[in-house]
Formats: C-alpha cells, structure tokens, sequence
C-alpha cells in the first residue's frame, strides 16, 4: 500500500497536518478553487524564490497565506515592497483581506519540493542527470537526512525508448506511518520531451502525539524592516575562521 499512495496523503491526520486550514460550508467548491487559483499564482510568480509549500488559513474576512521559503529575500524586497504589491495582485483574485507570513526553511536539502526543482532545472540546464540526482543524494545525506530516493523517468540522455531509473541511499520505510518522510513531483522539459523527477525524503520518526496545526514558530510576518535579520546572530566566535581565531586566544 506504502509504495502506491502518495506518502503525505497516507499520513495525513497521523504526522502530516493540511495546507489548506478552513470551513467550506455551502460554497465549499468555490473556496477550493481560489485555493488552487492562489497557489498557481504563487508558484508561477515566485518560481525562483525556491517555495516549497503554501498554506492557507480562512477566517470569515481574513485570507492567511504563509509561505515556505528557502530565500525569503526575493519575497520580501527591499524594505517588504515586494510583500505589499503581492497582497495587492491577491486581493485581487480572492477580493479579501490577505495577510502574508514568510517562513524560512533553514534546511532547504532536507525539502522534497526543493530537491526535486533543483535536479529538474540542472536537467533542463543540460547538466547530466546521474550527476545532478548523485549531487542532490549526496548533499541531502550530508544535512542528515535518514534516507533519500529519487526517480528519474523519461527519454533519458535523449534515448529513443523513454526508460526510469532509480537511486536510493539510506532508508526510506514507506509503509511506517510514523516516519517523516517528505515526497514531491517536478517536471523538467527538454529539448526531447518531459522527464518526471520523484523525490521521497526520510527526515527520521516522529513518536508521541502530534499537533496537525500549522504552526510556524519562526515565521517573520512583513515587516517594514524586511522580515527580520537574515543569517541571524551567529555565537561568539563563529563564522569563518571563528573556531582558528579561538584556539590561538587559548594558546
């Protein structure tokens, strides 16, 4: 069962919360497809600001948008005008009062959506693509992830017959309902066609009871300041050279 459902639908109610936090009502099918018309939108307008998900939270008046996101400047621009004319552009859409939040996600190797982008635009960059899914693997592992597996499938390298192949390394236990494991899909276009990237992420197992809420505890709402000091304050003596600098003060 592990292997033909969606890994994040399979475990949704368990470990995994929704992206989607509402009551429909009566006009439920009408609130889904401005969901889907946001976060279209999104992704097209922020394609190279590396969003690896959007969750949206409705009260009666009030649209909730918090995007997740591994370079936060791009979104927000010089002193948060980017964020304003964004709300602008999706007042529009929704015709409510849309409140965005910026999450940084500080391990960008460890996020499926991420890995799997970064192999479909080196592909479409005509970078090899045993080199780019072997470079993602190794720097995923280096993070600290407990296992990751990619496929990749279509007219590889160009080949008259469209073949998949897969590389794995570590563990990814799909049937365990308790493992953290993050999955997503991306397409890269070549000049011979489409060839479909799955990226599968084990990120370790989660024990005890859950909260499905989204909460995003270091989420920078718009700021005037742009959301906050990016690279934050490093301990003492950190950064480059930070360790060197420290041994010849002991000395």
């Amino acid at each position: 069962m592990g292997q033909k459902v969606n890994p994040i639908a399979n475990r949704l109610g368990i470990i995994k919360g929704w992206d989607s936090n509402w009551y429909g009502g009566n006009n439920y099918g009408d609130i889904l497809l401005e969901d889907s018309k946001i976060r279209q939108y999104l992704n097209t307008r922020l394609a190279k600001a590396s969003v690896s998900r959007i969750v949206i939270e409705r009260t009666l008046k009030l649209v909730t948008i918090t995007i997740c996101t591994a370079r936060p400047g791009i979104i927000i621009g010089k002193g948060g005008q980017e964020v304003d004319k964004l709300k602008e552009e999706l007042m529009k859409i929704t015709d409510k009062d849309i409140q965005i939040n910026i999450f940084e996600i500080k391990k960008p190797e460890l996020d499926a959506v991420i890995v799997a982008n970064n192999v479909a635009r080196q592909i479409e960059g005509k970078i090899a693509y045993r080199r780019a899914v072997k470079m993602a693997i190794a720097s995923t592992m280096r993070m600290g992830a407990e296992g990751i597996k990619i496929q990749v499938s279509g007219r590889l390298n160009g080949a008259e017959m469209a073949r998949s192949e897969m590389y794995k390394e570590g563990r990814t236990p799909l049937h365990t309902f308790r493992a953290d494991i993050d999955y997503a899909q991306a397409e890269a276009l070549t000049k011979v066609g489409l060839i479909g990237i799955k990226v599968w992420i084990c990120r370790g197992e989660i024990y005890g009871k859950k909260d499905l809420a989204p909460s995003f505890a270091t989420s920078k709402e718009n700021r005037p300041n742009g959301g906050g000091n990016r690279g934050g304050n490093r301990p003492e003596g950190g950064g480059r050279g930070g360790r060197r600098r420290r041994n010849k003060n002991n000395a």
